[in-house]
């Protein structure tokens, strides 16, 4: 049965809303902010100079480890952060003048280790594995991430921002270099060996000390541990929180190797829509180029991006796009410099998944080849940093598709401890003379300056932004400006957040859901630490997020007051309850079940509806997880009833196989749609060895009236080089007929010169 909360609606004006926040405000700011803190004393270790040699088979036998100094004293984050690691990691480091060596010795309960799967570049959450985090900068900024788990299997990833959220543009796993490294399994305890080139980092010339952190994941204690203290209210590879590793010999230059990665595609397709069906052959590739001790150069020609993980879909009930992650290889090195400008929510000036996307004279969205682009990005010095970015993308006259030159050119000063200003240029421009082209549609540009604050322990965090944008069609009005301040502490966090978004404001190459809007949003928490039973932690939190539209005279458009309280045991597993009250005022017309020729709800007119939650998330580290949230009350004039579930069944290390679905029903009164909206995807994830990869993944949305299956089978036959044989297809739901197929064998390779 569906039902919901009675609550009278909250008819609040703008001047009531923002003085009853205000007031809310001064009433905590005292009691959250002025909280002491104190940082834990900093560690340090030296890494000797070596130039004997080293076998890399994960086998701590060479004569040179006994010289080298242990980095030990590992201390709990999880399920306590005050007490030592119950069982103890022992790290050891050595460095030629061309490569880093580091010998682990991981000590385990026994070895029943939790390994989902054998491919590179996993997640560290719920299986176990060890990571080194090096700040070669000393900035607490960015950061080279490199890790290991008990089979051998590695990662690597780049930390941007200072780690301070958990988003794929601030962790970046599609990162990728080659390095070596091995494990080997015993009964209480495991033990790996790495060597890492210094050609797979970036320093200054001359470095005698960088930042370092550990983090380790040992799933039969249920225990996470960190050689720097970390508070358990910061993330785990949060940069605030470092350690020093002293170099006994000064590094010399940096020196990343000249790299070509050329590839060779050969695809198949066949559109049943448009009963058309092609093939082709295409040829083309990186490459990498350094520039001095901190800039990479990066070049690509007629990119291909099929052997890509394709997207997740989803059932989207709202009247706003929703952004997806970036997964392209050539835009993710130095990604924050380019994509962290802005509200990423509501005005990120430059969203790179714009780039090789189109709107074709049908209104539909397309593909849309990329001819060529030049990308240059990195450290000027320990203060600056630099990116600019060209891309030229091709035209299709056809389907009235023009050529275009995006660019963008970002500089970065950092201030005071690890905080940050930055200043960009975007310019999108068609230079050719189309007849589907009005002369305001020839450019579009954005000039911005942002500071970026993260106070030395990360307890105060901000951004305040001023972005303009120009095109020739507007003489006036063209800002999107932001402002969001908070504060991070054990038991109370706080933040607010204020958008304005001008009606006229403009970024072709952005992520902009909505314009004309002054947007606020302001969170109180207050966490709790049982010292006593199974709860390691739970959180109230109240959240209003409050939008006015003063191009309707101020008129707020949308009020949503939310209320959960969220738990945490000491088992990894998660629950918690929610509650919202909601007032939305359409200004147009809206149907949420996109139902073809449905009557939309009618516009010039306020809603107010209310909904509970319930979540469950078991621990990763299970044979089998699984989480699911089911959310029912009012919606709009009706109801609405939705549950999401995923469940994963670990077969180790070979197979994971894995279930989503997501239910949404939709009520409301006659003449408007109902609707059952489906969305089922079943994945299933093989991993023969670790270089043979096979992925599986059906998506079914009845609200797309598609059936997606891709199928990616991968070997990876030399260090980062590989085979890829990528299969698609696409149904029509109602009638259950194809709509499109694809089959490609792609050949990548990549080369140091």
């Amino acid at each position: 049965m569906v039902w919901a909360w009675p609550i009278k609606p909250l008819n609040l004006t703008v001047r009531e809303t923002v003085g009853m926040l205000r007031i809310l405000l001064v009433h905590v700011f005292f009691f959250f902010f002025f909280q002491p803190s104190a940082q834990e004393k900093t560690k340090s270790f030296i890494v000797k100079y070596t130039e004997a040699p080293f076998n890399i088979d994960g086998i701590l036998d060479e004569a040179a480890w006994a010289s080298a100094h242990t980095v030990n004293d590992f201390r709990q984050y999880f399920p306590t952060d005050s007490l030592p690691a119950e069982y103890t990691t022992e790290i050891k480091f050595l460095c030629s003048a061309t490569t880093l060596y580091i010998a682990i010795k991981a000590n385990t309960l026994g070895n029943d280790y939790v390994i989902p799967s054998l491919e590179r570049d996993y997640r560290a959450g719920g299986n176990d594995n060890i990571s080194l985090l090096f700040d070669t900068f000393n900035d607490g900024t960015n950061a080279f991430l490199f890790g290991m788990n008990p089979y051998g299997v590695r990662r690597e990833a780049l930390i941007a921002n200072g780690g301070r959220s958990n988003n794929d543009s601030n962790f970046t796993t599609s990162w990728d270099v080659k390095w070596k490294g091995e494990a080997q399994r015993y009964e209480n305890h495991y033990t790996a060996e790495m060597a890492i080139p210094l050609t797979s980092f970036k320093f200054p010339e001359g470095a005698t000390q960088w930042r370092f952190q550990s983090y380790r994941f040992d799933m039969q204690k249920n225990e996470t541990s960190v050689w720097q203290p970390v508070p358990q209210n910061q993330l785990i590879f949060n940069l605030a929180f470092m350690g020093h590793m002293v170099f006994e010999r000064p590094l010399g230059k940096s020196r990343t190797p000249f790299t070509l990665i050329p590839y060779i595609n050969g695809l198949a397709d066949e559109d049943f829509e448009q009963d058309a069906t092609s093939s082709e052959l295409k040829v083309g590739g990186d490459a990498k180029i350094a520039i001095g001790n901190g800039l990479n150069l990066d070049l690509t020609f007629n990119p291909d991006f099929s052997n890509v993980e394709v997207d997740d879909i989803f059932t989207n009930l709202t009247r706003f796009e929703i952004s997806l992650p970036e997964r392209r290889q050539f835009f993710v090195d130095n990604n924050d410099l380019f994509g962290s400008f802005g509200g990423m929510r509501d005005a990120n000036p430059f969203f790179s998944r714009r780039i090789g996307i189109a709107t074709d004279s049908s209104g539909n969205s397309v593909q849309n080849r990329i001819i060529g682009g030049v990308r240059l990005s990195g450290k000027l010095n320990e203060n600056w940093r630099l990116g600019f970015l060209n891309i030229q993308t091709d035209a299709n006259v056809a389907t009235e598709i023009a050529s275009n030159n995006n660019m963008m050119l970002a500089l970065q000063k950092k201030v005071f401890s690890r905080s940050n200003f930055g200043l960009f240029l975007i310019n999108r421009q068609t230079f050719e003379e189309y007849d589907f082209v009005s002369p305001e549609e020839e450019y579009n540009r954005v000039l911005g300056l942002d500071y970026n604050l993260a106070s030395e322990d990360n307890t105060w965090v901000g951004k305040f932004y001023a972005h303009k944008s120009f095109q020739s069609n507007v003489s006036r009005g063209h800002y999107s400006l932001g402002a969001f301040l908070g504060r991070n502490s054990r038991y109370f966090n706080v933040f607010s957040d204020f958008v304005y978004i001008d009606e006229n404001f403009q970024s072709d190459l952005g992520f902009v859901p909505r314009k004309d809007i002054i947007k606020w949003a302001t969170s109180l928490e207050r966490v709790f630490w049982p010292k006593k039973g199974i709860l390691n932690n739970h959180a109230l939190q109240f959240f209003p997020i409050i939008t006015w539209r003063p191009g309707l005279d101020n008129r707020q458009t949308d009020r949503e007051f939310q209320g959960s309280w969220n738990f945490e045991t000491r088992g990894f597993t998660e629950f918690g309850i929610g509650f919202s009250n909601q007032f939305v005022f359409l200004v147009d017309s809206f149907d949420p079940t996109d139902t073809p020729d449905a009557v939309p709800l009618p516009g010039n007119q306020g809603y107010h509806f209310n909904t509970f939650s319930l979540g469950y998330a078991s621990n990763s580290a299970n044979i089998l997880a699984f989480e699911a949230e089911a959310l029912f009350g009012s919606f709009f004039n009706g109801d609405r009833f939705s549950i999401g579930a995923q469940a994963v069944l670990r077969v180790q290390p070979k197979a994971r196989i894995g279930l989503n679905i997501n239910y949404d029903r939709i009520v409301l009164p006659d003449p408007f749609p109902s609707a059952d909206l489906w969305l089922i995807s079943p994945t299933v994830n093989l991993t023969f060895t670790k270089a043979i990869f096979w992925s599986t993944i059906f998506q079914y949305s009845n609200q797309r009236d598609n059936l997606g299956i891709n199928s990616r089978l991968q070997w990876r036959f030399a260090p980062l080089s590989d085979l890829f044989l990528v299969y698609n297809d696409n149904y029509f739901t109602n009638r259950f007929s194809p709509r499109f197929r694809s089959i490609n064998l792609k050949l990548t390779y990549w080369l140091n010169i």
